[in-house]
């Protein structure tokens, strides 16, 4: 682990991402194989922070951003770059984004570091607490080692799920034990039929009962299936 010390307390983090729209999602010592990139001098971070969306909690600042009203593509990833690059700024920090690539930089592994969150059957991570309903929008890596709480202990609650609904609720079947079919989700949410987890999100999302009543908002709900539609589109 770096020894460097100093740098912004990390109440400091959490209360400036909260400022400007985002959360706090954990953070972590980085170690060799974890796949954070050095600093413009060569140095190894000390400290990478991650941030992002938990249930509809960051949404209205979004929302209210000129990035979201342009017609410009890509209205979230433009205002996550803009909002993550902005703290780096002033807190001292490096920005790390989870798009842009390639190279991708291994958000869900330092996800996984940060806090408790844990592959659930849907290939999504899950929550104790946000269940389904959260994601990562960038990162700060610090030269310092900042004081970091203990790491939150609770396994993940799909240990203890025996129904697993998330499975059963797909309409055409897209999550199973061996994987997710994308190309039956995206083809289910180009019918009339899809128009459901269009407007209200993914049902299998929807069926997990860990956080359900964090559920994005259909605003937010739409905005996210239209931007994964579209992308299938691209491809």
């Amino acid at each position: 682990m770096n020894d460097k010390v100093g740098g912004p307390s990390l109440d400091e983090v959490v209360t400036l991402a909260a400022a400007h729209g985002l959360a706090f999602r954990g953070a972590f010592h980085p170690e060799a194989g974890d796949g954070v990139l050095p600093l413009p001098d060569g140095a190894t971070p000390g400290t990478v922070a991650l941030l992002g969306f938990v249930g509809g909690r960051s949404w209205p600042a979004f929302a209210a951003s000129p990035e979201l009203g342009d017609g410009r593509p890509d209205p979230l990833d433009r205002w996550s770059r803009r909002v993550v690059e902005g703290l780096a700024a002033a807190l001292g920090a490096m920005p790390l984004l989870p798009f842009g690539g390639p190279p991708w930089l291994p958000f869900q592994r330092w996800a996984m570091k940060a806090e408790a969150v844990y592959p659930s059957p849907t290939g999504m991570l899950i929550h104790p607490d946000w269940g389904l309903w959260h994601g990562y929008r960038g990162a700060l890596a610090f030269r310092e080692a900042l004081a970091l709480p203990p790491r939150d202990p609770r396994a993940s609650p799909c240990e203890s799920c025996a129904g697993k609904p998330c499975l059963a609720a797909c309409p055409v079947g897209a999550f199973t034990p061996d994987g997710y079919d994308v190309a039956a989700c995206a083809g289910h949410l180009a019918t009339p039929a899809g128009r459901d987890c269009m407007e209200r999100s993914c049902r299998a999302r929807r069926a997990c009962p860990v956080g359900a009543e964090l559920a994005y908002g259909r605003e937010q709900s739409a905005f996210h299936m239209r931007a994964f539609r579209a992308a299938r589109v691209a491809r």
